[in-house]
């Protein structure tokens, strides 16, 4: 979908481009909306195990007593015809999304890169397209709620996390930690707080 951009008259403000000329604003091509990933079976993929993965924190309160930068991964197959989000389960209730919050003085592309390796298995070369970022959540305070903008009157939020968009191979391979079990969600049944019946995930099998 193509955006058009609004006509402009010449009188109140912003002025028609005709009173400045070229020497304010750069002609550039129209703006699109549109994305195209490539969608591959979810058969197609490789699984296997590595050590597990456990919490930084022991506990949700001791995860909220410091301020946190995490990135989440949206990695997108298709199973029967339909898109599904491959999620990290951990017990029967609780799934979420792969990713990791980043170390200290780390930014956003050096985590990505780590994430990478880490998902893929050490000594294992993907080329993994982060296609954009679809997603920004702050946590304004101490406490589980998580808003997709930052709330009036919060100048420092407590955790900032992003979700990018990843453009996965013909044929990929995953290492899933040994305490937790990856699963495909489909998509229309995945919500913000991965909220769903576990009837609708798919085990891949190993």
């Amino acid at each position: 979908m193509a955006m058009v951009p609004p006509n402009r008259s010449q009188n109140g403000w912003p002025r028609g481009v005709t009173q400045f000329g070229n020497k304010y604003v750069q002609q550039t091509k129209p703006l699109t909306l549109e994305r195209t990933i490539n969608l591959y079976l979810l058969t197609n993929s490789l699984f296997g195990t590595k050590e597990p993965l456990y919490e930084k924190d022991s506990s949700v309160a001791a995860r909220f007593q410091r301020m946190r930068r995490a990135v989440e991964l949206v990695l997108i197959v298709h199973d029967h015809g339909l898109p599904h989000v491959l999620l990290l389960q951990l017990g029967t209730a609780f799934c979420k999304l792969p990713g990791g919050e980043l170390n200290p003085g780390e930014d956003e592309v050096e985590e990505l890169k780590r994430l990478k390796t880490e998902i893929s298995g050490d000594g294992v070369l993907q080329d993994w397209v982060f296609v954009d970022c679809t997603g920004n959540c702050w946590r304004p305070n101490f406490e589980p709620p998580q808003y997709p903008y930052i709330p009036a009157r919060i100048t420092k939020p407590k955790e900032h996390k992003k979700l990018f968009l990843v453009q996965l191979q013909e044929k990929a391979l995953f290492a899933v930690p040994k305490n937790y079990k990856l699963v495909a969600a489909p998509l229309n049944c995945v919500t913000m707080h991965l909220d769903m019946d576990p009837s609708f995930l798919i085990s891949p099998s190993f």
